[in-house]
């Protein structure tokens, strides 16, 4: 996936297809992550791209790459998996997954497990991270 989730011409592509391509690309994102390249994280947000920390509330592509680049986080494990799948229209596309990390930045951990939403959009021939957020996996209440 050298063109990082591009398209070669402007033919529809199927969901299936489109789930292995995103799904990969989110994949890489996560190796991505562990080796703080930022090189690889200015292509694969958007320029808009919108992204939901608990610690610092809304950021943008300009502070994931400085804090990606500052190499203030170390992740040490990481698994990626249960991945949902929903497109909404030619352009649109959502991916949901279960993540865990064991990863510290400076004196905190970052919260593992979580559901993680990454949304893209096919812009200029090829699909791009929008948007991210997470959510820790709660347990659910215990009946009395």
């Amino acid at each position: 996936m050298a063109s990082l989730g591009g398209a070669a011409d402007a033919r529809p592509i199927s969901d299936r297809a489109l789930e292995q391509q995103l799904t990969a690309l989110e994949r890489q994102s996560w190796v991505a992550w562990q080796a703080m390249d930022a090189k690889f994280w200015n292509r694969f947000l958007s320029n808009d791209h919108v992204e939901l920390n608990g610690f610092v509330g809304v950021t943008g592509k300009q502070q994931v790459i400085d804090g990606i680049a500052s190499g203030a986080c170390k992740v040490n494990s990481y698994t990626v998996d249960r991945f949902s799948f929903r497109r909404f229209d030619a352009n649109t596309a959502l991916l949901i997954y279960r993540a865990a990390q064991d990863t510290s930045c400076g004196a905190f951990k970052v919260p593992s497990p979580v559901w993680a939403s990454s949304l893209y959009q096919l812009r200029g021939g090829r699909w791009q991270n929008v948007l991210y957020g997470h959510s820790p996996v709660l347990e659910p209440p215990k009946k009395h």
